[in-house]
């Protein structure tokens, strides 16, 4: 009987034992775990909050570039599109003035009449123009001083009343001329490289590195104070 109990208590101290050493192992492999969890988390580089919008959405923008065809200003915008990599894809009425101005009579036949020839054409004309309008997030609007360009004025129009987002582009010069027209435009802008680098901030959230006043530029809490005091 003393036997049977020795065997049995010595059975029972080498669970014990193996409980706590096992027990023991399991903590400390829990307490690793928890250790380097939080030296990881701890160290990991927090992320701005304003970095999420500035980060695309893999959406390709449709730009739509109208106006003036004499002037180099849709080939700026595309080299700089071209340079900053901006997923946009351009578009543009048909820019040869020979060809929109002859296309109806080429393909339909001439018209003894002028009005009639232009009619044609400018029908012609006007199913890539609509269906390309229709189709973009942002119409670019170019208006010169040299031309008047009417054409271009319907554009924006059109694109108004589609509810486009309107970027128009013109000298400072005929502003006033085109007051109601820059009235329904999103952002109004002087130069090409303008009108890029308001693509590329509407898209990435990216500014260009130097301000348009240069060094006379103050950010309007140091110019005019905190919008608001309470924020």
């Amino acid at each position: 009987y003393i036997r049977s109990r020795y065997i049995a208590t010595r059975h029972c101290l080498w669970w014990y034992l193996y409980i706590i050493i096992n027990t023991q192992s399991f903590f400390d492999s829990m307490m690793h775990a928890c250790v380097k969890n939080l030296i990881h988390t701890s160290f990991k580089p927090v992320v701005p909050q304003w970095r999420a919008l500035s980060s695309r959405s893999g959406k390709i923008w449709n730009v739509y570039l109208s106006g003036e065809i004499h002037s180099d200003w849709r080939e700026v915008i595309a080299n700089g599109v071209k340079q900053k990599n901006l997923p946009i894809s351009l578009s543009s009425p048909n820019t040869s003035h020979e060809d929109s101005d002859d296309c109806g009579a080429i393909i339909l036949g001439m018209e003894e009449k002028r009005p009639n020839w232009d009619k044609i054409g400018a029908s012609m004309n006007n199913v890539r123009t609509k269906t390309l309008i229709k189709d973009a997030d942002v119409v670019v609007v170019r208006f010169g001083d040299k031309y008047r360009q009417w054409n271009a004025a319907f554009d924006a129009g059109y694109a108004a009343a589609l509810g486009k987002s309107i970027i128009t582009l013109h000298p400072p010069g005929i502003s006033h001329m085109l007051k109601e027209v820059n009235a329904s435009a999103s952002v109004v802008c002087e130069d090409a490289s303008q009108v890029v680098d308001t693509l590329a901030y509407v898209i990435d959230g990216t500014l260009p590195d130097t301000p348009r006043d240069g060094d006379d530029f103050v950010p309007i809490a140091d110019r005019l104070g905190a919008g608001n005091p309470n924020p």
